[in-house]
């Protein structure tokens, strides 16, 4: 729940009141896939290898001037990784991003 709150609040964070945020989930044989996609501002390509590191440079204040911390992303895959998931993004900066999360049954 931990894990889903923060990236639905991430999503929210960086995008604009009139944007879209999906949330899908399938079933899968062994696993459940679950993707947090939205339209917002994207992550910087140059960013993408940090973001889920603990007090990372790719933070930035959200659309509506939430502080960052740098902890949110490296917390979420911990906590994924703790039960055995995984967890990967796609993103382009000013088109939007979509987290891919999958666990085990």
């Amino acid at each position: 729940m931990q894990v889903i709150n923060n990236l639905i609040s991430n999503a929210i964070k960086f995008t604009a009141d009139d944007g879209v945020i999906e949330v899908d989930i399938k079933d899968q044989q062994q696993t459940v896939m679950i993707a947090v996609r939205d339209n917002g501002i994207g992550i910087s390509e140059d960013m993408h290898p940090y973001l889920f590191d603990r007090f990372t440079k790719a933070i930035r204040t959200g659309l509506r001037g939430e502080e960052p911390v740098g902890l949110g992303m490296s917390i979420i895959k911990t906590i994924i990784e703790l039960h055995n998931g995984t967890i990967y993004f796609e993103s382009k900066e000013n088109e939007g991003s979509i987290f891919f999360i999958e666990t085990p049954k």
